[in-house]
């Protein structure tokens, strides 16, 4: 991990601790062996399965009326001259025909190579133990895929995920999770000879109490003759508290 990026993310979170006392506010911090994003390891600088990653961030929520906002944030290294990406999102949760759905905008933010900034709408709805989610890229960009920002013309607009998770409760404190997502470039990036693929994550997390919990799966991606190592799966362990 970028010690640089830990000091940065630390100072961050410790920041916020103090405004965790508002009952509409809350925070997590997790350690990770490795953080994939979409089923890609965000540490691309080594072929290692071990890779930690600090992580964080809080939500605020505007108490019944539904509206929430966050942040959430992690040290990466997939980008010259960056240690960290910066998450602001906001949205609207609410029920309807007996399923939770929760509308909003997320903005992916790379302080230090601002040629990965991407900005996606996303709708998700949950039903019992399933949930799917899409999220549909509106920033020219997608994380730096289409080269927008340096001069080439392409665009990431257009370019879409969709998610399908499951998460139920086994036994007392366990819960099992398992996902498969699909990412669909937009025709600029395909152009490029990009493919469209696949990921997953299986696995499940123990609930200690008091806010502390231990997660583990194994998270893979599928066309990693394109994509190398970042793609391959890795068993990856999470410790979580959420504050």
């Amino acid at each position: 991990m970028n010690p640089a990026s830990t000091k940065v993310l630390a100072v961050a979170l410790l920041a916020a601790l103090p405004m965790l006392a508002s009952a509409q506010l809350t925070g997590n911090v997790s350690l990770t062996t490795n953080y994939k994003f979409r089923g890609q390891d965000q540490d691309a600088s080594k072929a290692k399965a071990v890779k930690p990653a600090l992580q964080g961030g809080f939500d605020y929520t505007f108490g019944e009326t539904g509206w929430y906002v966050g942040n959430w944030n992690s040290s990466v290294d997939w980008l010259a001259n960056n240690s960290l990406e910066s998450d602001l999102y906001g949205g609207y949760k609410f029920k309807a025909a007996g399923a939770d759905f929760d509308v909003g905008a997320l903005t992916y933010i790379y302080p230090g190579n601002s040629n990965g900034n991407t900005t996606e709408l996303y709708g998700a709805a949950t039903m019992g133990p399933f949930t799917a989610k899409y999220s549909h890229t509106i920033s020219k960009d997608y994380f730096g895929f289409a080269g927008a920002k340096a001069g080439s013309g392409l665009k990431g607009t257009n370019t879409g995920y969709l998610n399908l998770a499951f998460a139920q409760e086994v036994a007392p404190s366990i819960t099992l999770k398992a996902s498969v997502g699909f990412t669909l470039f937009a025709s600029d990036i395909k152009d490029t000879g990009v493919p469209n693929y696949m990921d997953y994550s299986v696995g499940g997390a123990y609930d200690f109490g008091s806010g502390l919990s231990l997660g583990a799966a194994v998270v893979g991606a599928n066309k990693k003759a394109f994509f190398g190592h970042v793609n391959k799966s890795r068993v990856i362990v999470t410790l979580t508290k959420t504050l």
